[in-house]
């Protein structure tokens, strides 16, 4: 007999509620706050080339992260973000991928394009909006993307990209490639309907992506107990039919691990994974945001002791695969790298207004090409208000 329902037919006799916490997911665990692995954990097949080039990702991305939050208060850019304390979660899983698997991030996987190759001028180009800027400057700071390293174009609205990389990774499936899409998101847009709507559609339709939970424990200033009853995010894959791990997130091997496990299974079975990275956002949402008003610095330092750079560079040291005097000349000297690197682009100039009409369509539709019109008027009748513009059109 079929069962039209798609749910397990047994049977009870007396009624009874299943509690809403009878599924607790545990956390994987590899890497210990010291460097060492846990009693009974297994390290990952892991490269010293591809460990370097792991922990030279977090470090490039914390320096970077330091000296641009600094620029924006310096009025040098208009907004940052940092991914402060969740650097493990988004090196480490990008490091279990293909080079032609998609990434779909949401704006705090800064780490992740740095892994696949985003370039120290390609960082600073996008934050200023410079006309070497590969989103031709019509995209706000830390909005990135890259076509050719298969990085989505970020979109500010919370979980857009969460569908779209159902969609996608169901059209990499039909076209018989061996390749997943990770869809990055943080736990506050759990919250929003393309979560429960992309999970589903990917449970249903087999598609192969893994959706990357990073829980770091509050959205903007809501902290995760007022925004959900369960336990985590994890459990919610169970709910849709699908495989869920959760992972210390401030541990790369771990994340490593648990990605790598992810991606095969996604691969093999064509099916979606759930993975929730448990990590602790040290720094503000934004340079907009000021989290004194919502959190203690008691409970920031205490996850300050957490840090997964310190504790990956101690388990590098360890296997003695990094030189702790040369680690920190070469950050000293990356410092300067990006310093000079930002005066370059800063002085680099806008680009062209004819750029906010290219890409939309093959050729600039009629009404687009009316309404640049429009706006070059608009600027030409008010130049002082718009210098730079006028001076470069004009």
């Amino acid at each position: 007999m079929t069962n039209p329902n798609n749910a397990t037919i047994s049977t009870i006799h007396l009624a009874e509620f299943t509690s809403g916490h009878a599924l607790q997911i545990p956390t994987l665990r590899v890497l210990a706050d010291d460097g060492t692995v846990f009693p009974g954990a297994k390290e990952p097949e892991l490269s010293k080339e591809t460990a370097l080039r792991m922990y030279q990702s977090m470090t490039f991305i914390r320096v970077l992260d330091e000296r641009m939050l600094a620029a924006q208060r310096q009025g040098r850019i208009s907004f940052y973000m940092q991914c402060l304390g969740e650097e493990a979660a988004t090196v480490g899983s990008a490091a279990a991928l293909h080079e032609e698997d998609m990434i779909m991030a949401q704006y705090r996987e800064q780490g992740a394009l740095r892994y696949r190759g985003f370039s120290l001028e390609q960082f600073m180009n996008q934050l200023f909006s410079n006309e070497k800027d590969l989103g031709k400057g019509r995209q706000m700071p830390v909005h990135y993307g890259s076509r050719d390293i298969h990085y989505m174009t970020i979109s500010s609205p919370l979980g857009t990209q969460i569908p779209q990389a159902a969609g996608y990774a169901y059209a990499q499936k039909l076209r018989g490639k061996a390749n997943v899409t990770i869809c990055y998101f943080g736990e506050g847009a759990a919250s929003e309907g393309d979560f429960h709507a992309g999970l589903n559609m990917a449970a249903v339709h087999k598609a192969p992506v893994l959706f990357f939970c990073r829980n770091n424990g509050y959205a903007i200033s809501t902290p995760a107990n007022e925004q959900f009853k369960g336990d985590g995010i994890a459990c919610r894959g169970v709910g849709y039919g699908m495989k869920a791990i959760r992972v210390d997130g401030a541990d790369i091997l771990a994340v490593y691990q648990a990605t790598l496990m992810a991606r095969d299974y996604a691969l093999a079975n064509n099916e979606p994974v759930l993975l929730e990275s448990i990590a602790y956002r040290l720094g503000a949402h934004s340079s907009s945001d000021d989290p004194s008003g919502y959190r203690s610095k008691e409970e920031e330092e205490l996850w300050r002791k957490n840090d997964p750079i310190a504790r990956f560079r101690l388990w590098l040291l360890n296997k003695g695969w990094l030189d702790d005097a040369a680690d920190k000349a070469q950050i000293e000297g990356l410092r300067q790298e990006i310093l000079d690197a930002l005066k370059v682009a800063e002085k680099i100039a806008k680009p062209g207004i004819e750029h906010l009409i290219s890409d939309v369509y093959a050729e600039p539709i009629p009404e687009l090409e009316r309404q640049l019109s429009e706006l070059k008027e608009h600027i030409r009748k008010y130049p002082e208000a718009y210098p730079i513009t006028a001076g470069r059109m004009l």
